[in-house]
């Protein structure tokens, strides 16, 4: 695909997306969605890409939906259910059914659909000018993008449930006291660690991280003895994976292993 609202690369087994229309706080329009699920796809395919960074151009990581498009001057309104169906269920599906790493970067302020998307990555840091905002409830909408999915999970029930109707905004502090972000970092300095961070775990045992995020996806449904099968299960597959067998061999060698994703 040729992008254009959203810049994608690969380096060092990293992919790297950052949406890419600053002059909207990346606000996200129907091209720029099927852009994201593009690269997403490209970056779950390529067996180069051990792990995956997302972060936002400009100030802000993403302003949610670019309402110039769900409400066009002199037009009807635009089917809010197509654009949830099209656009964000196909972005939280892939994040979470990836079986690589993700860690997203918030650069800047999060709201609405992209404060939900970097929820439902696998680890989040932020800047210290960072923000977080269930904006839906200014405009009558419930929390889309798997807001009321992992927020709750994350937050507690009355706290995202005051999250939601009072739509406020949480700054960076706030969302680490609260679990929904992994750490801070000074603004200039966060791209650089979220690039270090990234890097790492595309050199470390992915097979085995893969396998990790399908467990936490499962436990969200699963009873105890489910999820301890599962364990089980995916722990036999994991000890049959090459990683297991270099992570041991490196161990006894006492050598730092050469894991491959494998």
């Amino acid at each position: 695909m040729n992008y254009k609202l959203i810049k994608y690369s690969i380096e060092q087994k990293v992919a790297l997306i950052k949406f890419n229309r600053p002059e909207v706080l990346n606000s996200f329009n129907k091209q720029m969605a099927k852009e994201f699920q593009s690269a997403l796809r490209d970056a779950r395919d390529n067996k180069e890409v051990r792990s995956i960074l997302i972060t936002g151009e400009g100030k802000a990581f993403s302003a949610g939906q670019d309402l110039a498009e769900a409400v066009p001057k002199d037009k009807p309104l635009a089917d809010v259910g197509e654009i949830v169906r099209e656009s964000y269920n196909p972005i939280i599906l892939l994040i979470r059914e990836i079986e690589k790493p993700i860690v997203c970067a918030v650069n800047g302020i999060a709201a609405g659909a992209g404060a939900n998307i970097a929820l439902a990555c696998d680890i989040v840091v932020a800047s210290e000018k960072a923000s977080f905002i269930q904006a839906f409830a200014k405009i009558g909408l419930i929390p889309d993008s798997s807001g009321t999915f992992f927020l709750p999970r994350i937050v507690g029930l009355q706290r995202a449930s005051a999250m939601m109707m009072l739509a406020e905004k949480i700054s960076a502090e706030e969302a680490l006291k609260y679990g929904m972000i992994y750490k801070i970092y000074l603004e200039e300095k966060l791209l650089e660690e979220a690039q270090k961070l990234a890097k790492y775990l595309s050199s470390q045992p992915t097979k085995g991280f893969g396998l990790t995020k399908r467990a936490l996806n499962r436990s969200f449904f699963n009873d105890l003895n489910s999820q301890l099968k599962l364990e089980e299960e995916l722990q036999i597959e994991a000890s049959r994976s090459y990683d297991y067998q270099e992570g041991v061999k490196a161990f006894l060698e006492k050598r730092n292993p050469d894991f491959k994703g494998e």
